[in-house]
């Protein structure tokens, strides 16, 4: 590749937060830089985003050419080698799609490896974290929204929030006149239609929204109210993060999940924009789950399958969080990709619409517990319909400017504490 093109890539990457790699079906994605284009006045604290994966001393040494691609100890690679000449019917199913995928994660790790100049700018990071005390300030005095949706006084909670009166001053001036508008919190579509982001407050917790977006909190009882009078108003891009049943989520108390067969009520269908919809579902690695999706749940809310992009997580020097042939702790989850069936889209259009790709990877330094990273508008390629897609994320817990977010804590992490206001 070329200085100039190379420059051009990376300038490029500095503005967008994705980086797409040429030789490779891959991209790498900064979920920070991606998530500040939805804010004007803030910014997304990287010290608040990244605060799990950067105890490494190859920021000391600034040598990112020898990064080690697999990391872990001896005793768990004998474990889980020992392990895997005893594998069951379904977990040999599991190490298949594993093997499937394999090639792609490691050329698109390889990708990454060889992209210096994208590792040189996560140095930055790190000294942000250690400036700003790693992730100590976000463990406070956080809102469980679950539980006050849960109590009798839940219908009597009201957000207010910060409406600016005159936006170009906003833009222009940095001025802060505004009106105050209190609505309920739960079962309401909250919306911030301006084109700046608006503070709100909340029982003494301040809260940032991000400009042009909305968010309906409630519980799967009311989803139903999501489902808009007409199919033309419904949506093209799908996005689902369900808190599917996890030991793991349980024991660490980080939040409610709920049974497999509670998803099949979920109004896909109705939901689904009348061009139709491209419907994304997070999914884990146990092949138990995958069953499920493939054979119950696709089938029930009418979506067929197309194929599945991985995402590989990394930590902040490049290697990747685990060894990837570990089989209980592979470093990589699965979206699952399909077409929920419009009014106006016809049945080649539901086959393969838009030419998606098979097995894309796409790499980023993970956040918070099953935070997932900002990939929306890589989806937006692929959607049917028009190219202003309406888009919603179900079992939110942020937002994103454009999008309605759906749950029972779309405000998770809209904190004002995961922010830095722009001097």
């Amino acid at each position: 590749m070329a200085a100039s093109e190379s420059d051009d890539r990376l300038s490029a990457f500095s503005k967008s937060g994705i980086y797409r790699f040429d030789d490779a079906n891959a991209f790498f994605v900064d979920p920070v830089r991606v998530l500040n284009r939805c804010y004007t006045r803030f910014r997304v604290s990287p010290s608040a985003y990244y605060s799990r994966f950067f105890p490494s001393s190859i920021f000391s040494t600034g040598n990112y050419n020898n990064v080690p691609k697999n990391s872990g100890k001896r005793k768990r690679r004998e474990k889980e080698k020992k392990k895997s000449q005893a594998l069951n019917l379904r977990e040999q199913m599991a190490d298949r799609r594993h093997q499937e995928v394999r090639v792609a994660l490691l050329k698109a790790h390889e990708a990454l490896l060889g992209a210096s100049q994208v590792l040189e700018t996560l140095r930055n990071l790190r000294d942000d974290v250690e400036e700003r005390g790693g992730d100590s300030i976000l463990r406070e005095n956080e809102l469980d929204f679950v539980g006050l949706g849960s109590v009798w006084q839940a219908p009597f909670y009201e957000i207010v929030l910060k409406v600016n009166e005159d936006e170009a001053a906003v833009e222009n001036a940095g001025g802060e006149s505004y009106y105050q508008k209190v609505v309920p919190l739960f079962e309401t579509h909250v919306a911030n239609e301006a084109s700046n982001d608006m503070e709100a407050e909340l029982l003494d917790h301040k809260y940032i929204l991000p400009k042009n977006s909305c968010f309906y909190m409630s519980d799967l009882r009311q989803i139903h109210n999501l489902i808009p009078a007409e199919s033309d108003c419904g949506f093209n891009l799908i996005l689902i993060d369900p808190p599917w049943e996890n030991s793991s989520a349980h024991q660490k108390l980080k939040y409610p999940t709920l049974p497999n067969r509670y998803f099949l009520s979920l109004p896909i269908k109705q939901l689904t924009h009348t061009a139709g919809a491209l419907v994304a579902l997070w999914v884990t690695n146990r092949e138990k789950l995958r069953n499920f999706v493939e054979n119950e749940l696709f089938p029930k809310w009418g979506v067929k399958y197309a194929t599945t992009f991985y995402w590989l997580k990394v930590k902040a020097d490049g290697s990747l969080i685990s060894e990837l042939d570990l089989f209980h702790h592979r470093p990589y989850e699965c979206l699952l990709l399909g077409f929920s069936h419009g009014k106006e889209m016809n049945s080649e259009q539901l086959l393969r619409p838009n030419h998606l790709p098979d097995n894309q990877v796409f790499i980023s330094v993970p956040g918070d517990y099953s935070r997932k990273p900002p990939i929306g508008e890589i989806l937006l390629d692929y959607v049917p319909g028009f190219k202003h897609a309406r888009c919603i994320e179900l079992f939110s817990r942020e937002m994103i400017a454009g999008w309605t977010s759906w749950g029972n804590e779309p405000l998770h992490f809209q904190d004002s504490k995961y922010f830095l206001k722009y001097n």
